[in-house]
């Protein structure tokens, strides 16, 4: 069974959500207030992307030469940005947003380990002068996942050039659009990154610690050197935020050793767990991802945990989303708009209690290629890969909910989550299970 990137993000939190016994940070849970504050002009409501997963027309590359394996459904061209991302940043500004996150993929810009190829960087020249015309502001990512099959033919992570090569490619983008003061995220949820390494790319256990330390020292060359050339830049490595124990076991070592070269805290929330939910969860429902359980509020407390860990340090969520199987319905008759505005109630609660939350992206503009399969749907706009050769956008009735949720700077003052916090939550036990969070009657 292929592991995705969100499946293995699952079995983690489930796996870490069950084991309660080491220490956490005292966190009381605020009194619950009467009214909500909307969030201020200065928050960043954003939508997140990726380019291996939704561009197409994809050039040689360790996941291109993944999807064409009998593990994972073919890849197609995707979504086809490549071609069709005028409409899609259409899409994006007609939401309101100020934020698009996506990837230059290091395989379309440096084809060939002799040099970097400029149709390629002129793709994403045209991508950013489109955000511009809209007054979008761009949030670059720098190695999602991917990079060329030159460079995995050299052993990828496990190759002895690996590091400086990635700098080199880092260096150069960089350089090319430093002077578009985008929002910068090095290396995306890289725990997440070295556990896809071992599951697609042949990475052995004795060669995890030495892709760790190489990541850490991509990160923090490329922090340097943005720096260097960009004024006031906010640079992160956002993480996969893991239910329990597990959260400061998995990410808390890559995090350490870049604490001193971070911005802000870039946090990835999808699931939450109770000791219900987990006894509840088989194996195969880890390859289903519409059948995990949702927990709204758990994005409070992962950010309260991160405020907690890293007090000097501002909160951004860099991905959020509910996956639904193709376009039916969830079992648990939960909505993509409904989910949507619970969870920025739950951080609007955040801001009112004090945490430093700089903006928020929704996981994604339009469904995309999950990782080996397009049936895990997560868009905003729906699109058919399978049956759709128009791949027409079609909107979820989560458009509108986050269109008016831009414009209002959050849900109304008096809302009331459709779905109301679990009185157990396992997101940062034990104190989110001890002392869970409430809404006002």
């Amino acid at each position: 069974m292929p592991l995705t990137r969100r499946h293995a993000l699952a079995v983690l939190a489930a796996g870490g959500a069950a084991a309660l016994a080491a220490p956490a940070l005292p966190a009381a849970a605020a009194p619950a207030p009467a009214e909500v504050p909307a969030l201020g002009n200065g928050f960043l409501w954003g939508v997140a992307s990726a380019g291996f997963q939704c561009e197409g027309h994809a050039p040689d590359s360790n996941w291109a030469r993944y999807a064409a394996s009998s593990a994972h459904e073919p890849y197609r061209d995707s979504v086809d940005f490549f071609t069709r991302y005028e409409q899609d940043i259409a899409l994006a500004a007609g939401l309101g947003v100020r934020v698009y996150r996506f990837s230059v993929e290091w395989a379309r810009v440096q084809p060939h380990p002799d040099g970097w190829d400029e149709t390629g960087f002129a793709f994403y020249d045209r991508v950013l002068d489109t955000l511009s015309r809209y007054g979008i502001r761009p949030m670059i990512t720098l190695d999602h996942w991917v990079y060329p099959g030159w460079a995995a033919d050299r052993g990828g992570w496990a190759g002895a050039g690996m590091l400086d090569a990635w700098l080199a490619n880092a260096r150069t983008v960089i350089d090319r659009y430093a002077r578009r003061d985008p929002l910068w995220v090095t290396v995306n949820e890289p725990a997440m990154y070295v556990l896809n390494e071992v599951t697609n790319g042949g990475l052995t256990a004795a060669g995890v610690p030495e892709m760790q330390q190489r990541l850490i020292a991509a990160h923090n060359g490329a922090y340097d050197h943005i720096h260097a050339v960009q004024l006031g830049a906010l640079v992160t490595s956002n993480i996969a935020y893991l239910a329990g124990t597990a959260e400061p076991a998995v990410n808390g070592p890559m995090l350490d050793a870049i604490a001193p070269k971070l911005d802000f805290v870039g946090i990835d929330y999808y699931y939450g767990f109770t000791p219900q939910s987990i006894q509840q969860v088989s194996p195969a429902d880890f390859d289903r991802l519409w059948n995990l359980p949702l927990q709204p509020e758990g994005i409070y407390y992962a950010l309260r945990h991160y405020a907690h860990r890293f007090p000097g340090l501002p909160l951004y969520v860099v991905e959020n989303g509910m996956p639904t199987r193709d376009e039916q319905p969830r079992a648990d008759g939960y909505r993509r708009g409904d989910d949507l505005r619970d969870t920025i109630y739950w951080v609007q609660r955040a801001v009112a209690n004090g945490l430093n939350v700089l903006g928020y992206n929704y996981w994604s503009l339009t469904d995309n290629y999950e990782w080996g399969s397009y049936t895990p749907r997560f868009g905003l706009y729906s699109v058919d890969v399978r049956n759709g050769a128009a791949l027409a956008r079609r909107p979820t009735d989560a458009v509108a909910a986050y269109t008016a949720l831009i414009r209002d700077g959050g849900v109304p003052a008096g809302y009331r989550p459709t779905r109301g916090p679990d009185d157990c939550s396992l997101v940062d036990a034990p104190d989110s299970c001890a002392d869970p969070v409430t809404v006002p009657h």
